[in-house]
């Protein structure tokens, strides 16, 4: 069994073929592909895959991408809102995985610096903070229009929560999901966009819930549609504060009929209704799991820039 990283998520094979929800060829855009680690456990061996996912946000021009605390013991997987018990904190949790990725191929690399792309997150930031534990993220390098990616395997194989799932029967029970952090930076114009995704997959299919802050880009929410492989944009403005904490809520919902449903993005104290639904993508019968995905942007410049991120809580029933 396994699970996957939403590395920055989106449907297998990648490479920017998708368009926007406007119809242009996507390599007009700045597309990032978010490459999304694969380890999977099977018969007591272990694999590793890459999973290309496409994310990416739309500057016209530019063809660059496509888009610990312990855990309570138990997670509830009953019915109702999605507000389960809690994985806390898990900006200091182990497990965190960290790549670098950059165009025209957007594979991922590591260790840091790698293809002209230096990335790192740090834990355990006193200053800013919101707990006195903060996670400091950084990119930067040479080569411009590349992305960090930072990913955390949270339930089935190589769990960080130690919730490995072995006898299957956790993760398909799981339907509701939440994304909770909060985020700063002291110059968050320099970034070309922030991507905040929740993964999940079983019986051959991906569910991959990404939502990306486009700064550079526009200004807007996108959410990621897995079958068509593009941006969505979703109307809902994205001005992030400097030098203050900002906080996004994303809560979504695999539906009974197992379609993805975008449920809200609360942001900053205010709460859009999304209400949008999209077809799974596909996925091999191996994969397995639920992660969740944070990734950083450079823009035309590949100016370094830094984000901390505190109180990330994600919550699933």
């Amino acid at each position: 069994m396994s699970f996957c990283v939403l590395e920055d998520l989106h449907p297998l094979v990648g490479r920017d073929a998708r368009a926007t929800a406007g119809g242009t060829p996507a390599l007009l855009y700045a597309n990032r592909i978010l490459l999304s680690r694969l380890f999977l456990r099977l018969a007591g061996a272990s694999l590793l895959f890459s999973l290309f996912l496409l994310t990416g946000c739309g500057n016209p021009g530019v063809a660059n991408k496509a888009p610990a605390v312990n855990l309570p013991p138990t997670i509830s997987t009953s019915n109702g809102g999605n507000s389960g018990n809690p994985f806390s904190k898990v900006q200091s949790s182990g497990g965190w995985g960290q790549f670098g990725q950059g165009p025209p191929t957007f594979v991922d690399c590591s260790p840091s610096p790698c293809d002209g792309i230096t990335f790192l997150m740090t834990q355990g930031i006193s200053s800013p903070s919101m707990s006195g534990h903060a996670a400091k993220f950084d990119l930067g390098g040479t080569a411009v229009y590349t992305d960090a990616l930072f990913n955390n395997h949270l339930i089935g194989p190589f769990s960080s929560q130690g919730l490995p799932d072995t006898n299957g029967a956790l993760v398909p029970a799981l339907h509701d999901f939440t994304y909770d952090v909060y985020f700063y930076g002291d110059n968050l114009g320099l970034s070309q966009a922030l991507e905040f995704d929740v993964n999940q997959f079983f019986d051959s299919k991906g569910f991959i819930w990404g939502h990306e802050c486009r700064i550079a880009g526009g200004n807007e929410w996108d959410v990621w549609d897995n079958v068509n492989g593009h941006w969505t944009p979703t109307g809902v403005a994205c001005f992030p504060n400097s030098n203050a904490w900002n906080h996004v809520t994303i809560r979504v919902q695999r539906t009974s009929n197992d379609q993805l449903l975008y449920q809200s993005i609360t942001f900053n104290g205010v709460t859009h209704n999304l209400n949008l639904t999209f077809a799974p993508g596909s996925a091999p019968s191996n994969w397995y799991g639920v992660t969740i995905n944070y990734q950083m942007d450079g823009n035309y410049r590949q100016d370094p820039y830094s984000v901390y991120l505190d109180n990330l809580t994600f919550s699933c029933q």
